[in-house]
């Protein structure tokens, strides 16, 4: 029973995941403009406080929400280490919250009500039961990954992929957010794939988020296959056996990355051979070879799609700066590097309210103003508007990265060039 259960939330938090991040904000580099200089300061008076709130022992695994906290901390040691904000280090109080809802509202208080943080940053939770506290104490919520909807649902909370929801204290517009298509679209475009395969288990959010990926594939004119298992007693092989018999080009899956591995293995095994094997942001680390050690072949067919620069990009300064950054850390992952990015845009608000005086006020002015975000480059222009309506059409682009044994992951192209005009299409959290 506690394999199933663990399978079976595993699959949920990553598909509540891959639902948020499909209506990211994501728009060309023009629309934004240049950052502050950074100058450095002996940090000498009383320090800026902050929370990092993860979901660091949830029934997910211990390393299942870590890299965002990790790549928080990483930046802000930079930080201090450089003289702080107008010569304020950044002390960091974090809270593990267990992955449940009660543990959640315990770090919420802790932080928001005793330690008086100025903000939240890169808050990864599996449970966000204390969003709305947080909203009502307008504590800006800064660079957070949208797990759930919480991030299109409240005031105050800026998700790292930004939103043009309502956000009124409701989920997205009536109930419902939007995604769009332009990752079938890429594949499409550059590698002139027709066919393509939806893995799912049959467990209520698995279930939904791999239908949701069923609508965006046909509304792209792709011949869909539909294959889904027993969360408990996967039988992949038999997957495996169809996918080739059904020569599909493509494979998205709705399921956790114990199970991507032993799908992987099991088309090894049956020589089922793909033009890709799609995953998402949160799978996009340096971990690959291990995670996939007996799947060498489909491993090499590994491609990730995203909003954020490849964390391999070394011919990036942001991405250099990052990696520099990290030097002690046991591995690399893009969620570390979205931490970092979102640690740097608290650094931002805060260097904007420096005369002033940082307060939540002030940061969540700066979060507010509507300027487009790129964390030097890191992230594709995140935005923040309240629509009345939701888009029927917009122009994202993306990042794309595949992963080679021989380089790890090798980016596709120029994320800020990779853009698109594609539909919106609803779905409910």
């Amino acid at each position: 029973m506690r394999r199933r259960a663990r399978v079976a939330e595993s699959a949920a938090a990553v598909l509540l995941l891959l639902a948020g991040t499909a209506c990211g904000s994501r728009l060309p580099e023009s629309d934004f403009g240049d950052r502050p200089e950074r100058a450095p300061a002996r940090a000498t008076a009383e320090p800026i406080r902050v929370g990092i709130v993860t979901s660091a022992t949830s029934p997910v695994g211990g390393d299942a929400f870590t890299g965002p906290r990790d790549g928080a901390k990483a930046y802000f040691d930079a930080l201090n280490a450089r003289g702080g904000v107008a010569g304020r280090r950044v002390e960091v109080r974090t809270c593990d919250d267990g992955g449940s809802g009660v543990g959640n509202n315990e770090c919420v208080h802790r932080l928001v009500d005793e330690d008086e943080v100025v903000a939240l940053v890169a808050t990864t939770v599996l449970d966000y039961a204390g969003a709305s506290r947080v909203a009502r104490a307008r504590v800006p919520d800064i660079g957070g990954q949208p797990v759930g909807a919480a991030y299109d649902t409240y005031p105050h909370l800026y998700g790292i992929y930004g939103s043009l929801a309502p956000r009124n204290g409701k989920p997205g517009w009536d109930g419902k957010l939007y995604g769009g298509t332009e990752v079938y679209r890429w594949f499409k475009r550059e590698h002139g794939a027709r066919t393509a395969a939806v893995v799912s288990y049959n467990q209520p959010a698995s279930a939904a988020y791999a239908r949701l990926v069923v609508r965006g594939l046909e509304a792209e004119g792709y011949e869909v296959v539909t294959e889904q298992v027993d969360f408990a007693l996967p039988n992949f092989r038999a997957v495996a056996a169809d996918l080739k018999e059904r020569g599909a080009d493509l494979v998205f899956d709705a399921i956790d990355t114990h199970g991507n591995a032993r799908l992987c293995e099991a088309m090894d095994d049956v020589g089922a051979e793909v033009l890709a094997k799609v995953t998402n942001v949160q799978n996009w680390t340096s971990t690959v070879r291990e995670d996939y050690e007996d799947a060498p072949r489909c491993r090499n067919t590994l491609w990730a799609t995203g909003a954020s620069r490849n964390h391999q990009d070394t011919g990036h300064a942001a991405v250099r700066e990052f990696r520099d950054g990290t030097r002690h850390l046991r591995t690399r992952s893009q969620w570390q590097l979205e931490g970092w990015a979102a640690a740097m845009w608290f650094t931002d608000a805060a260097r904007s309210c420096a005369g002033a005086g940082v307060t939540r006020a002030c940061v969540d002015r700066f979060m507010a103003g509507g300027k487009p975000y790129t964390a030097d480059g890191l992230l594709l222009p995140v935005r923040f508007e309240h629509l009345p309506e939701p888009p029927r059409t917009r122009r994202t682009c993306l990042s794309v990265a595949r992963w080679q044994d021989a380089r790890g992951w090798v980016g596709q192209g120029d994320m800020d060039r990779e853009c698109q005009e594609v539909p919106q299409l609803p779905y409910e959290p």
